[in-house]
């Protein structure tokens, strides 16, 4: 290679938006964050939106900062979260600001759907789990509303953002599968099943893969960074981008965490795997880089820490998350446990009074400080991961040797440490940045830079390093408290979105 390549990489979260350079001389990446930017939801009177102009006033702002600092990009690829959308009207302006995904508008519409087509049917076509937040969900939220007459197409997040960057109005496949619209056999969005639900046909783009071009920057977008720039369509979901930096040997039998404010735990599979068993346990088949099906189940993640912050900061008590695994090392083990993917967990509020009440209902004493409710948070997810690896091999046949721990949940020493512990398998953690990684390689993979994946992968292990932790012995307490979880999953009370009984 004649120079060294300069990819960006706009890695969108539900929390904060980073630009991302990255440098690739041919066998290795190097990664400079050159800009980041808060992202929060806006509340309104109709609800909960995202912010996306000034979304996409950051990606311009990152965009000439990666500019001034390399001289050039050559490549830019957009990811972001799954399930949230915007839609366009006729002459391609935005309708409205895109809802965010946890607002409670969807509440009633998986009943709604179900009295069109039955969970079988709609797991059977498009392999996807059951969530409220779905993008299914959203559009049944909406079907009377004046908004979906005006609308002519649907753009997922990172889809909007490449249209408003090239023009171009298309579906990346990843991002699209996570919208329980498409169709797992085909790849293609799910017609029939659209028909059935009553969700218009007309508002869905084409469907294009990972690692091709988009298009060229808008000459009104270029600016510094020259008209000549391709913009990439990377895999377009956060995750997908995540799970393709996972630095796996070659015929290695892994599974993944994508570990963050969600955590996403499963196997890179060949093809779906849709089966009764998979439905029950609610486990998804969302589209991977290279033809690959990501089988996994979302875990609700590091959200109530992070809400437990933000509660504890609103008393006036600022904690980091290092104080906080400090006191969670220093409480009880084997204390009290939550069903991190209950209900009560998903919306915004105080989280630590949420939790507090799950475990009284539950016929648990009630943490009070907050170490203790920092060591229930981490354990408890650590043994939800157990229990979603247990049953992914349950359901494929397949045994797993190691899990491999990426993004920004690998900060957390305490958590992989558990993990490791209660999950009983060696856990290799990093790359930190894996997102931003993977989208960056799959730039590098369009360019003609690596061929495949596996080339892929092996670029990641020169470019990171990883650190690996080995279960610590204990597992008869691990046992017991993995029996404990599994009886708090099964006789988990309903509770309103307050935390109490209902």
């Amino acid at each position: 290679m004649a120079a060294e390549a300069a990819f960006l990489a706009l890695d969108l979260g539900a929390e904060s938006g980073r630009a991302v350079l990255g440098r690739f001389d041919g066998e290795r990446m190097s990664l400079e964050e050159v800009h980041r930017f808060p992202n929060v939801p806006v509340k309104l009177v109709d609800g909960m939106h995202w912010d996306a102009l000034r979304i996409f006033t950051e990606v311009k702002e990152g965009l000439k900062k990666a500019v001034a600092e390399a001289g050039r990009v050559d490549s830019l690829g957009v990811d972001s979260w799954g399930v949230d959308f915007g839609l366009l009207d006729r002459d391609g302006s935005l309708v409205s600001n895109p809802y965010y995904y946890r607002d409670p508008r969807t509440e009633g519409t998986e009943e709604r759907a179900l009295e069109r087509m039955s969970r079988e049917e709609i797991y059977g076509t498009t392999g996807i789990q059951f969530m409220p937040i779905n993008t299914l969900n959203q559009l049944i939220a909406l079907e009377d509303s004046p908004l979906m007459e005006a609308a002519q197409t649907l753009l997922m997040m990172p889809d909007l953002i490449g249209y408003w960057l090239t023009g171009e109005k298309a579906g990346e496949f990843t991002i699209s599968s996570t919208s329980q619209l498409l169709d797992a056999s085909t790849g293609g969005w799910a017609w029939g099943l659209l028909e059935r639900l009553g969700i218009p046909v007309r508002l869905f783009p084409e469907i294009r893969s990972p690692g091709v071009e988009l298009g060229r920057l808008l000459p009104g977008v270029a600016g510094e960074a020259g008209e000549g720039t391709v913009v990439t369509s990377v895999a377009s979901h956060d995750t997908a981008s995540a799970v393709v930096a996972v630095p796996a040997e070659n015929n290695e039998d892994f599974a993944y965490i994508s570990s963050g404010t969600w955590s996403l735990v499963g196997l890179e599979l060949p093809g779906p795997v849709i089966t009764e068993e998979g439905l029950r346990a609610n486990f998804t088949n969302e589209g991977g880089f290279g033809g690959t099906t990501r089988f996994l189940k979302n875990v609700m993640g590091l959200w109530l820490l992070q809400e437990c912050r933000r509660t504890w900061a609103r008393d006036g008590r600022e904690y980091s998350y290092e104080e906080l695994a400090h006191l969670a090392e220093a409480a009880p083990a084997a204390g009290v446990l939550v069903d991190p993917d209950h209900p009560v967990f998903l919306p915004p509020g105080d989280m630590p009074s949420r939790i507090r009440s799950f475990c009284e209902a539950t016929g648990q004493e009630r943490p009070k400080e907050p170490g203790a409710v920092t060591r229930c948070v981490l354990e408890s997810l650590a043994l939800k991961y157990r229990w979603v690896l247990e049953k992914a091999e349950e359901i494929t046949g397949l045994e797993v040797g190691v899990v491999h721990v990426v993004g920004g949940g690998v900060r957390n020493e305490l958590l992989c440490r558990l993990t490791a512990d209660a999950t009983r398998r060696p856990v290799r953690t990093g790359p930190v940045e894996a997102t931003a990684l993977g989208n960056l390689m799959v730039q590098a993979c369009a360019r003609g830079y690596l061929a495949s994946l596996e080339e892929i992968r092996e670029a990641v292990r020169r470019s990171v390093g990883v650190r690996d932790y080995e279960p610590r012995g204990g597992e008869d307490r691990w046992q017991e408290a993995f029996e404990k979880l599994r009886g708090v999953m099964e006789t988990a009370p309903q509770l309103d979105r307050e935390g109490a009984s209902t």
